[in-house]
This record gives C-alpha cells, sequence and structure tokens, in this order.
C-alpha cells in the first residue's frame, strides 16, 4: 500500500477517535439497534462464521434488521444498493439476476461472482446461465430474517468462494420455543399485492417448527407501446415458502434444517432505447449500425411524439419470459463436544432452472423508405426489423444447475479464553441438469429452431459498378453449455490476545477449483446449421484455413447439436491469508490493521472463439479502522475504515472485430481476458447519533477512487482484426461512484402506550454519477446521479392491539436515470439502457398473535 494512502487512512481513523472521547459500538444501520439487547451494544453478527459483539469484529459491516428491511421495501437482494453505501447492483437482466459490486469489483458475462452471496452459512446456488448471474439469494429470500449482514473487503479466509469485493450474509429467523407467528399484507400502486405469513411452534421441548411463504405480485412499471407482447414489462410475481425445524437431539447436539423453495415468473426486464446519436451528435459508422441508424431515430421520434418518458419502451419479442425456480435444503448439525470445542457440519442441496426470452436492445425497428432492398426478402416498408433476440435453444432451460456443498468446522478456545481458533474442510460439487441452451437470433427471425425454418435479412453488397447483389447478413448462433464445477478447500484462523488489549489474528485458506465446461456451438445458415466450434476448424486439412468463402466445404454440417460437442477445462488452486492487528483501549473501542490476500477463480467460456478460457484474478487488501460508541447526551457509534487494493490479472471484457473473411463463420463476442492491473482505495464511514429522545440519525458514507493502471492485450487470434478492451488505462472501474452516502432520519413520536409506537422516518441517498461502460462503448456509458427519497411510517400496536400499520413511499421525486447502458450503438445504430423503479408507494397491515 503506498505510504501517502496509509498516512490518509490512518489519519481518518485517528481522527476519528479524538473526534469523541468516549467509546462507540460498532459497524451498522439503524436496524443495528433495533436488533440489540437492553444496552444497546450486544448485536450479533457471523461474520466470523461464529457468534460475535459486531463491535468486537475487525470487519467493515452494515447490518439491516427486519425493521429496516421492512421500512426500506426491501424485497430482493437487488434492492440493497440503495441503502448500502459501498454495495452497487447490476440489474441488467432484471432483479432476479443482479450481480453485486463492493469496492469496485465487477462481474462479467459467465465469469464467477466477485461478492458472494450466502443464505443460512451456504453459498447461493451456481447459476451460470448464458447471461450475467451475480448467483444471488433469489427472490422469496428476503422475508423472515433475522437480519442481512453486508461484509465489506475479500472475505476469502473463511468463505472463500469468490468474494473479492465482500459478501452479503442473508440470516432467516430461526425457530424459537415460543408459538407465535404473523400475517401480513402489502397494497400499493402498480396493482402491489403481497402476503407474507409466518407460524412459529414449539412442538416440544426438544423439537421447534418455523414455517412461513411470501407471495408477490405487481404490474410493471415498464409499459409497452409496440403492441407486440405483455403491455408492461419489469413486473413482480413470485411465490415462495421457507419450512425451518429445530431439533435438540441431546443437550450438546442440535440439528438445524432449513427447506425453501420460491418461483418467479415475469415478462423480465426491457431496455429503454434513448438515443440513436453520439455525445457529439454524430450517428454510428462502423459495421451495419449506419444501416439501422435511421430506423432507430424514427422509433425514437415515435417516442418523443407521444410524449413518452423513460418508463415507456417498445418491445418486438411476442413472448418475453423470465422464469426462474429454485429450491434447497440446508442441515447444519452443531455439537458442542466439551467446554473449548464445538463441531458444525453445513451440508446443502440446491437446485436453479432459468427461462429466458427477450430482446436484447428493446428496439423496435420499422422498415424506413430506401431500406436496402426494402420489400424484397426484407418485411415491406413499415413492417418490423428484428435486430438481436435471445430465447431458449434447442433445450428446455437457458439455465439448469445444481449445487451440493459440505463444510465440516471445528471451533475452540482455551481455557483463559486469550486464544480461540476455527478450522474447517469444504466441498462444493454443481452439475448441470441438462443442457443450458440459448439461442441468440442477429438479424434474422427463427420460427423453428430445429427445423431450421429462418428468415435472414438480407442487404445489397456491390460486386460490380451498378452491380448488387443481395447477400443475407442475418445469422442464428446455437450455445448450449454443461459446466461442472468442482472445489475444495482447507482453512484455519487463529486469534490470540498478546494482552489484554492487543490481540493477533491470522488464517489461511487454500482452494482447489475446478470448471468444466461441454459446449455444442452451431451457427444456422441458409445451407442448414453446421458447429461453430474448433470441431470446424479441426475439419479442414492441414495447410487450410477455414473462412467465410470455404466454410460451406470444410463445415460439418449437421441437424444434431450433439455433433458439436467441445469439452474445456480450467484449473487453478490458489492461497488466501488474512494477518491482522487488533487494539482495544477500552471495552467500546476497536482499532485494527489488517492485510489480507484475495482470490476470484477463472472461467471457461466455449463458445467465444479464441478466448475461451480466463484465469483467476488476485488482489491484496490493506486496511485500517476504528470502531467506537459513545454515550451522555448525544449518544451513538461512529466507524470508519481506510482501505487499499492493489488488483492484478483482472479479467477485462473486449470486443474483438472479426475478420472481414471470417465474417459468417465467426460470431460476434464479447470474451474476457486477463489484461488488467488496477488500484482501489476509499473511506467507509458508518454512524449513528441519538440526539434526543426518540430522535436518530444514522449516516452512512463512502469515498472511492478506482483506477486502471495498466492493460496488456494479447495479439489478435487469426480470426479477428484486432481487440477492443472495453477499459482503458487511467479509466475508473465501472460502477464504482466516488461519493455515497445514505442519510437516515427518524422520530419515534412521545405517545402513551395506549396509542402505540408511532415512528417516522426518511432516508437520502446520493451516489455520484459514474461510468459503467467505456466511452468507446456506449454514448451512454456515463450513469447519472442517484439521488433518492424514501419515506416510511410505522405505527406498532395500534390502539394497544397486536395489529402494525405502516405507510412506505420509496423515490419520493421519482427520478428517473438510466442504470447501465446496452452498448449497442456500433452494432444497431443506437443506444439505451436498463432503468431504476419509479416511485412506487403502499400500506402494510400485519397481525401478530400468539406468546
Amino acid at each position: 500500500m503506498p505510504k501517502s494512502h496509509l498516512r490518509i487512512a490512518t489519519a481518518l481513523s485517528t481522527g476519528a477517535l479524538l473526534s469523541f472521547a468516549t467509546p462507540v459500538f460498532a459497524q451498522s444501520d439503524t436496524a443495528a439497534q433495533a436488533n440489540a439487547s437492553e444496552s444497546g451494544n450486544d448485536i450479533i453478527v457471523t461474520a466470523r462464521r461464529s457468534e460475535e459483539r459486531l463491535q468486537d469484529v475487525p470487519i467493515s459491516i452494515t447490518v439491516l434488521n427486519p425493521e429496516q428491511l421492512s421500512q426500506h421495501n426491501i424485497v430482493s437482494t437487488a434492492d440493497l444498493g440503495s441503502f448500502v453505501p459501498s454495495l452497487t447492483i447490476n440489474s441488467q437482466f432484471g432483479p432476479e439476476k443482479a450481480s453485486f459490486v463492493i469496492r469496485g469489483f465487477t462481474q462479467a458475462y459467465h465469469t464467477a461472482p466477485t461478492v458472494g452471496v450466502y443464505f443460512a452459512d451456504v453459498a447461493a446456488p451456481r447459476a451460470l446461465g448464458p447471461t450475467t448471474s451475480g448467483n444471488g439469494a433469489g427472490v422469496g429470500s428476503m422475508f423472515d430474517l433475522q437480519n442481512v449482514q453486508v461484509l465489506k473487503g475479500p472475505q476469502g479466509t473463511l468463505f472463500g468462494r469468490n468474494t473479492t469485493g465482500g459478501a452479503i450474509l442473508l440470516v432467516p429467523q430461526k425457530p424459537t420455543d415460543k408459538l407465535e407467528g404473523y400475517v401480513e399484507g402489502t397494497i400499493g400502486n402498480y396493482n402491489a399485492h403481497r402476503v407474507q405469513a409466518v407460524l412459529n411452534v414449539p412442538l416440544s421441548d426438544t423439537f421447534k417448527v418455523r414455517g412461513g411463504i411470501d407471495y408477490n405480485k405487481a404490474d410493471g412499471y415498464l409499459k409497452n407501446h409496440s403492441g407486440i407482447g405483455p403491455s408492461d414489462f419489469a413486473n413482480t410475481n413470485y411465490f415462495a415458502a421457507r419450512l425451518s425445524i429445530v431439533g435438540n437431539l441431546t443437550p450438546n447436539l442440535e440439528n438445524y434444517t432449513v427447506a425453501s423453495y420460491s418461483r418467479s415468473n415475469t415478462h423480465g426486464a426491457i431496455q429503454k432505447l434513448a438515443t440513436c446519436t453520439d455525445q457529439n451528435g454524430n450517428t454510428a459508422t462502423t459495421g451495419l449500425a449506419p444501416v439501422f441508424a435511421p430506423a432507430a431515430c424514427a422509433q425514437i421520434a415515435r417516442q418523443n411524439a407521444r410524449g413518452d418518458g423513460i418508463w415507456d419502451v417498445e418491445n418486438n419479442d411476442p413472448n418475453p419470459l423470465e422464469l426462474i425456480k429454485q429450491w434447497s435444503v440446508i442441515n447444519t448439525t452443531t455439537w458442542s463436544a466439551s467446554d473449548n470445542l464445538t463441531i458444525k457440519n453445513i451440508a446443502s442441496y440446491q437446485e436453479y432452472y432459468e427461462s429466458a426470452s427477450f430482446s436484447l436492445w428493446g428496439d423496435n425497428y420499422r422498415v424506413y423508405p430506401g431500406f436496402p432492398l426494402a420489400g424484397a426478402q426484407n418485411p415491406p416498408v413499415g413492417g418490423g426489423l428484428r435486430t438481436i433476440q435471445l430465447q431458449q435453444g434447442y433445450y428446455s432451460w437457458t439455465t439448469a444447475e445444481n449445487s451440493f456443498s459440505e463444510e465440516l468446522q471445528f471451533q475452540g478456545h482455551s481455557s483463559d479464553n486469550r486464544f480461540t481458533w476455527q478450522a474447517g474442510g469444504y466441498i462444493e460439487l454443481a452439475h448441470p441438469l441438462g443442457w443450458n441452451s440459448q439461442l441468440v437470433d442477429i438479424f434474422n427471425n427463427c420460427s423453428d429452431i430445429k427445423a431450421n425454418i429462418c428468415q435472414p435479412l438480407t442487404l445489397p453488397f456491390q460486386v460490380a459498378p451498378g452491380v448488387f447483389f443481395p447477400v443475407a447478413v442475418g445469422s442464428t448462433s446455437e450455445a448450449n453449455t454443461k459446466d461442472t464445477f468442482n472445489d475444495k478447500a482447507l482453512y484455519a484462523q487463529a486469534t490470540y490476545k498478546l494482552t489484554d488489549q492487543l490481540s493477533l489474528t491470522g488464517g489461511v485458506r487454500y482452494t482447489w477449483d475446478k470448471m468444466t465446461d461441454l459446449a455444442q456451438a452451431l451457427n444456422i445458415t441458409q445451407q442448414g446449421a453446421y458447429c461453430q466450434n474448433v470441431l470446424l476448424f479441426n475439419k479442414a486439412p492441414a495447410g487450410v484455413t477455414v473462412n467465410s468463402s470455404n466454410v460451406n466445404q470444410y463445415a460439418l454440417f449437421t441437424n444434431n447439436p450433439n455433433d458439436c460437442n467441445v469439452t474445456r477445462q480450467i484449473s487453478s488452486k490458489r492461497p488466501t491469508w488474512l494477518i491482522d492487528l487488533d487494539y482495544k483501549p477500552t471495552d467500546d473501542i476497536l482499532l485494527y490493521l489488517k492485510w489480507a490476500r484475495g482470490y476470484r477463480a477463472g472461467s471457461v467460456t466455449s463458445n467465444s472463439v479464441g478466448f475461451e478460457t480466463v484465469g483467476p484474478e488476485k488482489l491484496d487488501l490493506y486496511e485500517v479502522g476504528a470502531k467506537t460508541s459513545f454515550r451522555g447526551t448525544v449518544s451513538g457509534y461512529f466507524n470508519i475504515a481506510g482501505f487499499y487494493n492493489d488488483f492484478h490479472n483482472q479479467q477485462i471484457t473486449i470486443n474483438p472485430t472479426v475478420s472481414a473473411a471470417y465474417q459468417g463463420v465467426i460470431p460476434s463476442n464479447s470474451p474476457n481476458i486477463n489484461a488488467g492491473h488496477s488500484r482501489i482505495w476509499g473511506v467507509e464511514v458508518d454512524s449513528s447519533f441519538k440526539l434526543l429522545e426518540g430522535l436518530q440519525l444514522d449516516v452512512g458514507y463512502t469515498y472511492l477512487n478506482t483506477k486502471v493502471l495498466q492493460i496488456t492485450v494479447p495479439p489478435a487470434p487469426i480470426f479477428y482484426d484486432n481487440v477492443n478492451p472495453t477499459a482503458n488505462v487511467g479509466d475508473p472501474l465501472p460502477l464504482s461512484p466516488k461519493n455515497t452516502v445514505v442519510v437516515t432520519g427518524s422520530y419515534i413520536l412521545p405517545l402513551s402506550e395506549s396509542v402505540g409506537r408511532l415512528s417516522l422516518s426518511a432516508t437520502f441517498t446520493h451516489a455520484d454519477a459514474n461510468r459503467a461502460e467505456s466511452p468507446n462503448s456506449s454514448p451512454l456509458y456515463l450513469v447519472s446521479a442517484q439521488n433518492q427519497l424514501n419515506l416510511n411510517v410505522d405505527w406498532h400496536q395500534v390502539l394497544g392491539n397486536p395489529f402494525d400499520l405502516a405507510f412506505y413511499m420509496t423515490n419520493v421525486t421519482n427520478q428517473g436515470r438510466i442504470l447501465f447502458p446496452g452498448s449497442g450503438f456500433q452494432t444497431i445504430g443506437a443506444d439505451g439502457g436498463h432503468v431504476n423503479q419509479p416511485r412506487m408507494f403502499g400500506f402494510r397491515l400485519k397481525y401478530r398473535f400468539g406468546d
């Protein structure tokens, strides 16, 4: 870590301590106090795989409890981004498939997540399908939770599984020894209605059961004006159920099982087409983009003539779909073998299924007068023209995967508690449940892929002066994959108290990762379907290069995708470690200094010809922090962390240009390569101040400074003219706003107990404008600043009855903005992107019963 950055971080931490003469509480949010003990200082977290006071954990953490999740109307992990500084959400393919960015660590297509999502101590199921997915816990996971913990910075020593950016821990409510439960109903705008119900039953002193359901449905906030397909997009429609069982088999042996199921069936999300020019007013000039730019500008003119807003879209897919279902069983057995030793076994089995069909860029082009060959083999003038369509392929699901994991933990401490330790082993096996299958129509319209019935777009190409010949430019690619993962790890971590105030923690994890990818890649042409992968090139004799002029001679034409089977594999093994020094001058002050190594596995993308594999990443984190609390007239806590990341072998997305000789043979793609070296540094602050009786102010702030230091691009394979990285030296990392602040003010009205507890709260979130893409990829590469206000009113124990009534409103000012650009400017002559949610509001009524 550069000395200048270390001095900055140290000065900020020291300044925090000097600002408050008395001690603090740990990093959290308003929710933390609601979840604390009577003293207000004992929030319990599991950030180090065992229960500890948050104040004692040398990790930058934000904790949200059930009350806060309800107040903010958080129904999926994708909603967390507006309330947790340092966390940014990429919902490019809808909230059900959101990927997460913490401290600048992003996830590209077909790569492993950088932020691990854990439910009941188990990593979310694998979901490595044809579109980017963060392997989140899925819709329906956010109800009946004990808390949500967002851990910032690499957590590879104790959690492993690709947590270079951090980890999100969802902790479900555990069965209790009380007969109790609740029913909650919500109604809101966009015809929203949600029902949650939970029942907890202690069947005996040693056997407890807790079950719950969550049903949520709402119309989409994106209104479709094309007359094709549904009337709205970005709708909500899911059902989730959970059953938890705790059995105390003996006084020292507990068995805890959680079974979950969820199913979401929506129209999916669609992009808003926003511009047909770049920031200088120019239209696209490369490839086929100039052909389509007039149609793009015509669509935007239609939108403007209707007076469309940012939440009005056009669609050309008659049957869009985003169907996701998953289920899991997690079993945790805990044996207190002695006063000094606990043995825990965590086993899980999960299945994930997805089926998707959508228009990639939200375009609904009409053939314009003068369009090349209009009315010939193309749709007539005024007819629809499809650009890129993604839909189900030859097989049933776009993603179908299972995951099995087994973790054995040993935790212990010395009799005087000066030495605490834990060690364990982990294995995860994930296997396909059939083929991950996706069809990509590019300027093509395939009504039946299995029968090879496709209508390609044709354009005139000049073969002599004044002589044009119609050439089909449309193509269809069939990508079928089966991905298998085999991940193993051994780890150990221990803390030794050098003195009563000074402690040293060291940990190491060694991980073995292997990914095997079986792929079938077909290219469908007017002549038939041929293998697009390496079999195509192996078929040619020595000295002959397959290209567009001789592809028919050497291609393996087939109606059976199994003829195209190709298997690739990537393996890696790496250590990760942690060294941490803690100093506690009092029980309410924690100072820490640590160095941690992070690691993210590589991956295989067999359909990216010439760039089939990408290797692992590594980073070194240097962090210094302070956690303090104070009491008196003004009480609360103030926590600060300064960090620096040295990021190597970074996975960078590229857009290679296919050589003219291979046009139609090699499809356009956006693979990943190891080409980057970046640095990331910043400061995180979480604080809470109780100013008056019933009045509380909570402030979270993150400053994030990211920069690409080096890009080393390999020579382009023979199929490409050049390799175009989507990042440049000196660029900031995508989805990394420099300044983010979340401020929540809450006030409990001084009313008698007979009236109930009435509280008012408001949360304001600001995030600076930031890059989502390279300027070379999209004229809309800059995501505008976020300024969002949310309001909430809670009335608990209404007039002394077991009813709670609440009103919520998110995005009060109805700010609309594009969250992620489409990057289609140089392909379809236009660009747009996915947009945020508009103003949402509703009422909740909750009835509690039992003990």
